[in-house]
């Protein structure tokens, strides 16, 4: 059976969570990581989100994913490779650890750019922000169980706002 797609309302402890999530891949990792973002949705306060914390582990290039892969399964993190999307690595996290999404992406990677961009950009504009929360409450309803619609449906309202966040800050 097909799991429910389920958005909560913004949760306050979501950063505390990302910050215990953090805290043993950043010990792991040391100098491999230049930075661990709290990206997606769980990282704008105010947002409704599923809840699921989205963690980007940032590199010096991908010289350095190889040395990330195999530190992070230490912890148990399985890598998934880029699932599709270039510019970042996916990892299935540990059965012993709230559920989450970690990427490792490179600094110059256009998808760390997008996630960042995206996430600065709704905590700044908060209507913008209520909107998405509106219209992912909206599609969770409408496609309870069928992931890659409520995926599909949202990715236009994703890629206006990622747009206008990259055009804010000149990168396009």
């Amino acid at each position: 059976m097909p799991e429910q797609i389920v958005i909560v309302e913004y949760d306050p402890n979501w950063p505390s969570l990302f910050f215990k999530l953090k805290t043993p891949v950043a010990e792991v990792l040391g100098d491999l990581a230049l930075a661990i973002e709290h990206v997606g949705s769980t990282s704008v306060p105010g947002l409704a989100a599923k809840p699921i914390i989205d963690m980007d582990v940032v590199v010096a290039s991908t010289a350095y994913i190889r040395a990330t892969t195999l530190a992070l399964a230490t912890l148990g993190y399985v890598h998934e490779g880029d699932l599709g999307i270039e510019g970042r690595e996916a990892f299935l996290c540990p059965s012993n650890t709230p559920r989450h999404h970690l990427y490792v992406c490179p600094r110059d990677s256009k998808e760390l750019r997008r996630h960042l961009s995206f996430r600065d950009y709704l905590i700044k504009h908060s209507d913008k922000a209520h909107r998405y929360a509106r219209l992912k409450l909206e599609l969770a309803q409408k496609f309870a169980s069928n992931r890659q619609a409520y995926t599909d449906a949202k990715s236009e309202y994703i890629q206006m706002i990622t747009e206008r966040a990259l055009h804010d800050l000149g990168a396009i």
